[in-house]
């Protein structure tokens, strides 16, 4: 498959004034479920067997728990999660408004503490941003990934599509080179998935707990021998966001599964 130059590409949407984004994603997009072996399937569609579900249990009680100089919980603003979070995780990451540029679902809960409650933002990978991430992604289960591709959305989704295609490490490969070229191979005895992120943040076995997509970024980055960037990082969430482009088609799985 050959990819034009990714500045080349963002410079003629620019020029010609193009703000819908397309380019090459799996005809077929299929999640990281669908590699896993019937037994982690398995713990995976079992609530009451499926560890991720402990974040959920605390992002749910996080979300009647006031916080900060405002005294005020994630619920009195928003009422029930169920109704007002339902959608929400399909969404992201958006454009913020506030902060003039794309943010992820983590960074918007770290928004609402900060501007909102008067409280600290939480760090990442923290069991109580997990938990939050988890629990609100999981009000969204079931629902299709629909994230926004134009107006001021469009230079992040380029700069994220960059970045997947770009080679870098002393492996020298690309996120594509994994997640296009040879899904269904296999790496050592796993199977090379399609790199969806529908199910974040996930339970990985490897870990032995809770991650967000960022903390599995890294993980790919240091596995072909490449510096990591920060969780958090704007590189990560234009990152994030691509995937998320990439994902559409297919339903929020959170809280996920994984070897």
């Amino acid at each position: 498959m050959t990819h034009l130059p990714p500045a080349l590409v963002l410079l003629g949407l620019l020029a010609a004034g193009i703000t819908q984004f397309d380019g090459p994603r799996p005809e077929e997009p299929r999640s990281g479920y669908s590699f896993l072996t019937p037994e982690l399937q398995q713990l995976q569609d079992d609530d009451f067997a499926n560890p991720g579900m402990l974040w959920v249990e605390q992002g749910a009680a996080l979300w009647d728990e006031a916080s900060g100089s405002s005294g005020q919980s994630c619920a009195d603003c928003h009422g029930d999660a169920a109704q007002s979070m339902r959608g929400v995780a399909a969404r992201y990451p958006a454009y913020s408004d506030e902060l003039g540029r794309v943010i992820n679902l983590e960074q918007q809960i770290n928004q609402c503490r900060t501007a909102q409650q008067g409280a600290e933002a939480l760090p990442y990978e923290s069991e109580d941003l997990l938990g939050l991430t988890s629990f609100i992604s999981n009000q969204s289960k079931g629902m299709p990934i629909s994230v926004a591709v134009t107006g001021p959305i469009a230079e992040s989704l380029e700069r994220g599509r960059a970045f997947f295609y770009e080679r870098r490490g002393q492996l020298n490969l690309s996120c594509a080179n994994c997640h296009e070229d040879n899904v269904g191979s296999h790496l050592r005895a796993e199977p090379i998935s399609q790199g969806q992120t529908n199910g974040f943040p996930i339970y990985r076995a490897l870990w032995q707990t809770m991650g967000s997509t960022h903390r599995m970024f890294a993980w790919c980055n240091e596995a072909v021998r490449a510096e990591s960037y920060a969780a958090g990082s704007q590189d990560y969430v234009d990152l994030e966001l691509y995937e998320r482009w990439r994902s559409q088609g297919l339903t929020i799985e959170t809280p996920a599964v994984r070897r």
